[in-house]
């Protein structure tokens, strides 16, 4: 057995380039950029275990490697796809672990290897989850941003493992995020506390607990919270719990903003997510700068929660 870095690629979006291309195109895109995946696994000291169709599995020896290089994919197949049109964006979503693993005929086998390829399950478009183990192996200066999702049940596995998303995007490296040097640092309890979050707009506001979500921001009566703006979407964004935090995605046409008490950079969102790990502002249709943004205020309001059981689905 082998102590290595298990890390699942697989890519999204395959049924709309399939629909748009037909079967020989798409198929040989799919197959071109898979085969770029191994490459550049190759040519920084990893192995290509299999092809998976529209997935990669590959191993690293090197934990160091491994993140640096599953980074430098995200953030290259990221530029390439930039102007691609919606229809053919193949996006990625990838699972980190790292454990003993035994190699039989060139193959894989082992929990990391399990787990890997869960998270790679969970992960959304343009994401990387990995364990603390990745984390851990890291080291204490490593200059890899991540921030703790909390444990998770994966399918497989009597007991949570802590899972983290590493923030790879250069818009995501804000001070909000963390810069684990420690596990201790990492949010490594096995308790949060979350009893609800608390929405005021102008002269409405309203409380949503556990229960109420998810829930979402808009300017049509349908919405869980109304802001009648004519620059908020008719949906604008969710709030959510995952693992215990608050996860607010932007689903809106013009874009949202989040900026948190005692920070002076706001956090930008276009179809994306972001934690919201402490009290703050929402402004929607319109960034902070422009004074007439509509702006909601949210606070997170304290209770008992115990994360990993039954009522938390990751």
């Amino acid at each position: 057995m082998a102590e290595l870095t298990i890390a699942f690629v697989d890519l999204t979006g395959s049924v709309s380039v399939f629909e748009t291309l037909g079967n020989d195109r798409a198929t040989k895109a799919v197959t071109k950029l898979t085969q770029w995946i191994g490459s550049v696994g190759l040519e920084n000291g990893g192995k290509v275990v299999k092809m998976l169709g529209d997935g990669v599995l590959l191993s690293f020896s090197n934990n160091r490697h491994a993140v640096e290089t599953i980074i430098q994919i995200q953030q290259e197949h990221a530029n390439r796809v930039a102007q691609w049109p919606n229809r053919l964006k193949l996006m990625m979503q990838i699972g980190m672990a790292r454990g003993q693993v035994v190699q039989i005929d060139g193959d894989c086998f082992g929990d990391a290897v399990n787990v890997a390829s869960r998270l790679s399950d969970l992960a959304g478009p343009e994401q990387i989850l990995v364990t603390d183990q990745v984390i851990r192996k890291l080291g204490v200066r490593h200059g890899v941003r991540s921030r703790t999702l909390g444990p998770m049940r994966i399918k497989g596995r009597a007991e949570p493992c802590e899972v983290f998303r590493i923030e790879w995007q250069p818009e995501m490296l804000s001070e909000f995020l963390t810069l684990p040097s420690d596990l201790h640092q990492l949010g490594m309890s096995g308790e949060s506390v979350f009893g609800g979050i608390e929405l005021e707009w102008l002269d409405a506001s309203r409380a949503f607990n556990l229960t109420d979500l998810p829930m979402k921001i808009g300017r049509v009566p349908e919405a869980d919270f109304v802001v009648n703006d004519p620059r908020v979407s008719r949906l604008h964004a969710s709030i959510d719990i995952r693992s215990g935090n608050y996860v607010l995605e932007d689903i809106s046409s013009y874009g949202t903003w989040v900026r948190f008490e005692g920070a002076e950079n706001a956090i930008a969102l276009r179809r994306q997510e972001c934690l919201l790990h402490s009290n703050g502002e929402i402004a929607m249709g319109a960034p902070f700068s422009d004074f007439s943004a509509p702006t909601v205020s949210f606070k997170l309001v304290e209770g008992s929660m115990t994360l990993g059981r039954s009522t938390i689905r990751s």
